[in-house]
């Protein structure tokens, strides 16, 4: 922590960053609630993960053993999700951990953040947007009889534009600029229907489970195979651990995939700044949604690897294909048309927490404070909204994203990660601080913390790394030649300023 101003570890006080908040031209309307918060989290969080990775992680690297490996990346995540806690209602400002971090680290820190949440949020919507593409294709053909021209279908499918991709995002774009109000009433009905769908997985499920494809419950353990050079895990280069799949430490590879099934959950305290009550409801949303999501995966994983042998599990649909192989198809259709209504919600939210951090990182100068200023009428950042909203529907529409959505996992890790140390930091340099929700036994909760992300980090391919650095990089040329010269705790001091 520096007050050097020309430090780019100088950091900006908590009571700074609140009284930014209250700025006519960069306020945010405050219309959100706990329960709103709470159906934000399960709203993002159930979708992909769990529609697609259940089927993956069970048939390649845990079998039935999978719903520990839920589990396992539940704990990883709820370790982050208590400092998240502290932290958002400790500084309810937009932002999240790029808030956090500014706060309690520093400057460089906090926009090296910013700029990899910025990444994670645009990576996560475009292949969310991507993937509920497919999955409407998917549905208009096999009820309908009707296609779309190749040419629209996108890159993955042999075209060369996804129109439905690029469609979602502008419409979820322009219910974001009306309002965050608006986005809350949505998703509480894309909620409703996706955890009903969740349940009839679990309820239906129940009356098709065989013992038999519990045995054994965790498979004997099997050499990884293609984890070659930059292929290979980051662990295996670095120490010549070579994760197994299947046995012990199956579920924990398991784990590092599934983890993808939990992004979202720090979505939730971007919207600190636009809680009626954040010292109270922050803490409840993150918790509370967190909680919901890690009880119905592991539900869901028990019921559907009881319903059809791990080894047999499709990779694509595994909740639909399972209710297949057990010949009950109105449960299937009904599974998939679920899945692709859910995930309009993660589109959005996704979307609605990259403009927050955008937002936060304009209002302080490190991005051009044009993008900061909110409408007059609807109180939300629309410039922000509008820019990045239109070049992530490009992104939707031109580009296969397959290799970089691992670059999501990353950067949420390393999120995890930075909001971990800044718990601790904080705690020593700002004690006088009140703390309406305080994280439980710092600072080994937080120390957990950052070692559980940083294994999971390890488990991850050398080449995302690779490609993760490479966007770091860059990310600190741009602080050098611009935010640090237009941060405007450099351009009038913190005495000027404040």
């Amino acid at each position: 922590m520096s007050t050097d101003q020309n430090s780019p570890f100088r950091t900006k006080t908590v009571e700074q960053s609140i009284r930014d908040t209250e700025e006519p031209e960069h306020a945010l309307r405050k219309s959100l609630s706990a329960w709103d918060l709470t159906v934000f989290g399960v709203g993002v969080i159930i979708g992909t993960g769990i529609f697609v990775l259940t089927g993956i992680a069970a048939r390649n690297n845990a079998g039935p053993a999978t719903a520990l490996a839920f589990v396992a990346a539940g704990v990883v995540c709820a370790l982050a999700a208590l400092c998240y806690a502290e932290f958002a209602s400790t500084v309810p400002v937009a932002g999240s951990a790029y808030t956090f971090a500014y706060a309690s680290i520093g400057e460089l820190p906090a926009w090296i953040i910013g700029w990899d949440l910025v990444l994670e949020f645009a990576l996560g919507t475009a292949v969310v947007a991507v993937g509920w593409s497919g999955y409407v294709r998917h549905l208009m053909h096999t009820n309908l009889g009707w296609d779309m021209p190749v040419a629209l279908s996108g890159p993955d499918e042999g075209g060369t534009f996804d129109l439905l991709a690029f469609l979602l995002v502008l419409v979820l774009t322009a219910v974001l600029v009306v309002g965050t109000k608006l986005s809350a009433r949505i998703t509480a009905v894309v909620v409703a229907i996706k955890v009903t769908v969740v349940m009839l997985v679990i309820i239906a499920g129940l009356f098709f489970i065989k013992a038999d494809n519990y045995s054994p419950f965790i498979p004997p353990a099997e050499p990884q195979a293609g984890g070659a050079g930059w292929h290979a895990p980051l662990v295996q280069l670095l120490f010549g651990y070579e994760p197994t799949n299947f046995g012990i430490m199956g579920i924990f590879t398991a784990a590092s995939l599934v983890f993808f099934a939990f992004i979202g959950f720090d979505v939730v305290a971007t919207a600190a700044e636009e809680t009626k009550n954040p010292q109270r409801d922050m803490p409840r949303g993150i918790l509370g949604s967190l909680l919901i999501c890690t009880v119905l995966y592991v539900a869901v994983t028990v019921v559907v690897t009881g319903m059809q042998y791990y080894r047999e599990m499709s990779p694509t649909a595994p909740l639909a294909d399972a209710f297949k192989a057990v010949d009950q198809p109105f449960f299937s259709g009904a599974i998939s048309l679920g899945a692709s209504v859910g995930l309009i919600t993660v589109c959005m939210i996704l979307l609605l927490g990259q403009t927050r951090v955008f937002f936060a990182m304009s209002r302080d100068g490190l991005l051009p404070r044009v993008f900061s200023v909110t409408h007059p009428k609807y109180r939300t950042p629309y410039r922000a909204t509008l820019l990045l909203g239109v070049l992530i529907a490009v992104v939707a529409g031109f580009t296969s994203l397959e290799k970089l959505a691992e670059l999501v996992n990353i950067g949420t890790l390393f999120a995890f990660v930075i909001v971990a140390l800044g718990v601790i930091i904080l705690r020593r340099t700002r004690p006088d601080l009140h703390r309406a929700f305080r994280t439980p036994w710092v600072p080994l909760i937080p120390i957990l913390s950052m070692a559980a992300s940083v294994w999971l980090m390890l488990n991850l391919p050398a080449e995302t790394w690779l490609r993760f650095g490479i966007w770091m990089a860059v990310g600190i040329v741009v602080y050098f030649l611009y935010g640090r010269r237009k941060s405007r705790l450099a351009q009038a001091g913190q005495d000027a300023e404040y």
